[in-house]
């Protein structure tokens, strides 16, 4: 009974997690390039005297959807779709380096180019733009700004992108939603990749697959939980015939 209990258990927490994960999805579904994340879920034996084919579920880590976005051209400045397998470069909170696929990039208050509020990594550390500035993007990730003032054909060059070159499974996923190394250490910018300016990728999340994806685990965490119920029962049923022998 107890093995019962167990395995139901560990189904009822897979399905809990699966969940949050699937609301994580849904949450991001209007999130410029994101990648939807994935379960990853191992069968672990159950310790004990038994049946060699009960086993419980473990937690194996979070996986990701690489597949492509569907593009959407803005005609915005700032707005740039990553090619394939381009990722990039921002700083973290502790000044680290992680990489992204989001392409919406703004100017705040004091100039710095952000992207998800994160500072966005150029050839020579975080980029910065002269405030008022119209800034204009080309496809290396040349960031060229003209300032007030100046001549429709006064576009000066004040850095450029760093762009890396990422195949799929080669980055780790955080919680942040950002991807980094495995030893932490940065990649080296790739001057042959390129993006689409006036354009973005959007996530690459499909409502009907997660809204399919919830009902699914919610139906699964209910017939766990009906199995514990109906262990507890037989539990109770089993005790009381032998107080009465």
């Amino acid at each position: 009974m107890d093995r019962m209990l167990f395995t139901a258990m560990s189904g009822a927490n897979q399905a809990l997690e699966q969940q949050a994960v699937v609301a994580n999805n849904l949450a991001n579904i209007v999130t410029p390039g994101f990648r939807a994340q994935l379960v990853e879920m191992q069968s672990s034996p159950v310790a004990g005297d038994g049946l060699p084919t009960r086993v419980s579920v473990a937690a194996n880590g979070i996986g990701v959807d690489w597949s492509e976005g569907p593009i959407v051209h803005t005609d915005r400045a700032l707005d740039v779709a990553l090619g394939q397998n381009v990722m990039l470069a921002v700083q973290t909170g502790d000044g680290g380096e992680a990489y992204t696929r989001r392409g919406d990039l703004q100017v705040d208050g004091t100039g710095a180019m952000t992207v998800g509020g994160r500072p966005v990594i150029g050839d020579g550390g975080p980029v910065s733009v002269p405030l008022g500035s119209e800034v204009t993007l080309g496809s290396d990730g040349t960031i060229s700004v003209r300032e007030l003032g100046m001549s429709p054909r006064g576009l000066s060059p004040v850095g450029k992108l760093k762009l890396v070159s990422a195949l799929p499974g080669t980055l780790q996923p955080g919680t942040d939603g950002l991807f980094r190394t495995a030893n932490a250490q940065p990649l080296p910018a790739d001057d042959t990749l390129r993006v689409a300016p006036g354009a973005l990728e959007g996530s690459n999340v499909s409502p009907t697959n997660a809204m399919v994806a919830m009902i699914d685990n919610s139906r699964r965490y209910d017939m766990q939980m009906k199995a514990i119920s109906t262990a507890d029962e037989n539990a109770k049923s089993a005790n009381s015939l032998l107080s009465v022998s």
